[in-house]
């Protein structure tokens, strides 16, 4: 039977199928019961939560365009209707569809116990649970990083942290007490505030600014870590980034306004999902596309690969049935069938308007998933599943998860990627709090 966290209660772990809750979240109660097998603790990290949206809230791009229009001759008022057409057919501005989307809000060094997640429009907030005498976190704030959507470590690239906001891209390296993070040629290095414990500070090493100087929205690096992949819901085009060089190359398909990018974990493939329903699946080695429609589903708002990149899991914006596309052979071959995941808990037990959110760990074991609404008892929720991918993927729910606070609710959340243990997800909060949850069971550790 799946674990439920009663009201009042706060979720601390898994253990083997049951989600241990406790009344209160403390270091000694976490130690005392995954603390012993881990021989770390992940306390949880606060910050500064988002105001709720208002109702009546308009975005700046929508507000600026219903200023009044000065009184103009019939030909000149037709040509500023073609001209507005024209700049939204190639130039999509999708920006009140954003919020639907899945975007990397929290993430995890891939191979150290260090988090980076969003912890205010302007700011990142990392926390090194390595660093004995780290317990302050490290905040990275700087003039070029203005409303930050989207961040994700470097795989094989040190402690480097990418940040996807206003007009480009924010690259931060860590730098160390004689050993001083270094920029690209011509850039100017600007410092981030100093880890009171350590001595490691977070340089600024470059800016990459986008085609066009749209807002970054989404960002994906290669497996390898040479490559850096961003788009924004303002441009139907995506980049690849050299970063090394600094040097990007715009590549196109369609029209639509970009949602997400999603490298596989094998880097043989890469995946691409616009507003208007269409996504598209490239192979790498000749980065040739096939082109997919689920316009009777809605658009892509969330994509998780599966640790072997030849299935990716989807969930879209009018559906509360997941999809899965499995590659039918070997790399670079772009044959795929799509299949449905039902998740019929989701509906029955919760009472939502569908899911928000997804995540699948990196041993394909444990899926996250957060949903719409949902009644009193089970409304901020995340349903937390067991999964099997042989021969295709079935799911088991193990329970849900509930995070601390008044009415909290999933802002974003994420596994680590390589954490050995077990899944290891983090949480952001609307409460004002990361929380990690360690899953842990026997196939991982425990006996």
């Amino acid at each position: 039977m799946a674990s439920f966290p009663p009201p009042g209660s706060l979720t601390l772990c898994e253990l083997n199928r049951d989600l241990i809750t406790v009344d209160a979240l403390s270091d000694d109660r976490a130690d005392q019961t995954y603390g012993k097998h881990l021989g770390l603790v992940f306390s949880p990290v606060p910050f500064q939560p988002p105001p709720p949206p208002l109702e009546n809230d308009v975005p700046e791009q929508e507000a600026t365009a219903a200023v009044t229009v000065p009184r103009k001759g019939p030909l000149a008022l037709l040509q500023g209707l073609v001209n507005e057409c024209l700049r939204h057919l190639f130039y999509p501005n999708d920006v009140h569809l954003l919020p639907e989307v899945n975007l990397q809000g929290v993430s995890w060094h891939l191979n150290r116990h260090i988090i980076a997640f969003i912890s205010g429009p302007n700011q990142v907030l990392v926390r090194d649970y390595e660093d004995p005498d780290g317990k302050d976190s490290i905040i990275l704030t700087n003039e070029s990083q203005r409303d930050v959507r989207v961040l994700e470590w470097r795989p094989n690239g040190g402690r480097m942290l990418t940040v996807g906001c206003k007009s480009g891209i924010c690259i931060w390296s860590a730098s160390y007490p004689g050993n001083t993070a270094s920029t690209r040629s011509g850039t100017i290095s600007f410092v981030g505030n100093l880890s009171r414990g350590s001595g490691i500070r977070y340089l600024l090493v470059d800016f990459l600014r986008s085609q066009n100087g749209e807002h970054v929205s989404a960002l994906t690096w290669s497996p390898d870590g040479r490559y850096l992949a961003s788009a924004s819901y303002e441009s139907s085009s995506f980049t690849v980034w050299d970063v090394a060089q600094g040097v990007g190359t715009p590549i196109r398909r369609g029209l639509g306004g970009i949602s997400m990018l999603k490298w596989s974990p094998t880097g043989d493939y890469f995946f691409a999902s616009k507003f208007d329903g269409t996504f598209y699946l490239w192979e790498t080695n000749t980065w040739t596309s096939e082109q997919w429609s689920s316009t009777s589903s809605g658009f892509v708002k969330c994509a998780t690969w599966d640790p072997d990149g030849r299935m990716i899991l989807l969930a879209f914006s009018k559906s509360s049935t997941l999809a899965s596309v499995h590659f039918a052979s070997k790399p670079p071959s772009l044959d795929a069938h799509l299949l449905p995941v039902e998740l019929p808990e989701i509906l029955s037990l919760t009472g939502s308007q569908g899911i928000e959110k997804i995540e699948w760990d990196n041993s394909g074991e444990r899926l996250a998933v957060s949903f719409k609404g949902g009644d009193d008892v089970y409304g901020g929720l995340i349903a937390i599943y067991d999964t099997r991918r042989t021969p295709v993927i079935s799911t088991s729910l193990i329970g849900f998860i509930r995070g601390p606070g008044e009415n909290p609710t999933p802002i974003s959340f994420s596994f680590h990627g390589k954490f050995k243990q077990g899944p290891l997800l983090s949480v952001c909060w609307s409460s004002g709090f990361c929380c990690t949850y360690p899953l842990l069971f026997r196939s991982h550790m425990l006996t």
